[in-house]
């Protein structure tokens, strides 16, 4: 069975960084895409960002310049630097696995909550 376990949420200030991490087990076989996506109330899920497993990466345009993400393969982690965090960044923070740069693939971890104040 996958799952993915998220961790690093919080409350920060605005101008504050955050690290998230998503550790992934019970692999069969390599996962290629994995990607954060965020929902805050009342809001649908969007994506943040998406990295392959040679390191090509996507970002939503809202956390353009300001996030990054990477993974460790041999680790089966992914990571979310989010730095000069803003208000509007609070929301509910999912790992997910198995989908593209477009969709979000059928593996999601439980969430983990970051809240910016200003």
């Amino acid at each position: 069975q996958v799952q993915l376990v998220e961790s690093g949420g919080g409350s920060v200030q605005a101008g504050e960084s955050l690290r998230l991490s998503c550790v992934v087990s019970g692999l069969i076989f390599p996962i290629n895409v994995m990607a954060w996506y965020r929902q805050a109330p009342g809001k649908q899920r969007q994506l943040v960002a998406a990295i392959t497993g040679r390191g090509k990466t996507n970002y939503g345009d809202m956390v353009m310049g300001r996030f990054t993400i990477s993974r460790e393969n041999d680790a089966n982690t992914v990571y979310l630097q989010m730095d000069s965090l803003k208000p509007e960044d609070t929301a509910v923070y999912f790992c997910n696995a198995g989908g593209d740069f477009q969709s979000p693939g059928y593996h999601w971890g439980q969430g983990t909550q970051v809240t910016v104040s200003s």
